[in-house]
């Protein structure tokens, strides 16, 4: 063996030659050191952590506009401890589509600019598009919307079978939950929304995790 071909072979591989030897689609993720499917358990924990900052925010968000619309709307001459509950104009017309806006753009503006929220970064998880890139608003927004598909179909069917809010809800929280047990049935790991929406949920691997912050940090 010529000396030449003995220090071809000690050389280590470039970032080009190993791009080559990684998997480019979905398949195939599960090869060691490299991104996997995420676990509907891991996936439910992060949006429990989730959970918790976007419920601070939207009563953050309700409180201010819900002073604002009882200064709005109370009658002249009515102090704020008699003042009436908003009217039902004001709480469709603006405290819904607030809430909606808050919700997609939590989700929008982490997803976009770092793949990942606060939840998802402790359990190094990342949302991306079929093509490994991060996704646009038009794909936040569908991916969002197609998480709600199952639970809001749910929450309609035990309201018609009980006619409670409560039933609704529950309905609802199960249809959320079916989303993710859905992974442990589908041979691609996938949950509802990744399938209708063209997106998927990775565990990188720690070599590979720069971090929520480095992301955003990167991205300015």
């Amino acid at each position: 063996m010529s000396k030449q071909r003995r220090s071809n072979l000690s050389k280590p591989p470039t970032a080009s030659s190993e791009e080559g030897l990684r998997p480019t689609g979905i398949e195939g993720v599960s090869v060691s050191g490299e991104p996997e499917i995420a676990k509907a358990a891991t996936r439910v924990i992060a949006i429990v952590y989730d959970g918790m900052l976007i419920l601070a925010l939207l009563f953050l968000v309700g409180t201010v506009l819900t002073v604002l619309g009882t200064m709005m709307t109370m009658e002249t001459g009515v102090t704020s401890d008699q003042a009436q509950t908003l009217p039902a104009w004001y709480r469709n017309l603006v405290l819904t589509p607030a809430f909606i806006v808050t919700l997609i753009g939590f989700y929008g503006l982490f997803w976009r600019r770092a793949g990942q929220t606060l939840g998802m970064q402790t359990w190094r998880l990342k949302t991306v598009d079929s093509q490994g890139q991060l996704l646009t608003w038009s794909k936040t927004v569908k991916r969002i919307l197609a998480a709600c598909v199952v639970p809001v179909i749910c929450g309609m069917i035990g309201y018609a079978f009980h006619n409670s809010r409560s039933a609704m809800l529950f309905s609802a929280f199960f249809g959320l939950m079916f989303n993710y047990l859905f992974c442990l049935f589908n041979r691609g790991g996938l949950a509802v929304h990744d399938m209708l929406s063209g997106t998927v949920t990775l565990k990188m691997p720690k070599i590979h995790h720069e971090g929520l912050f480095k992301s955003l940090r990167k991205k300015k």
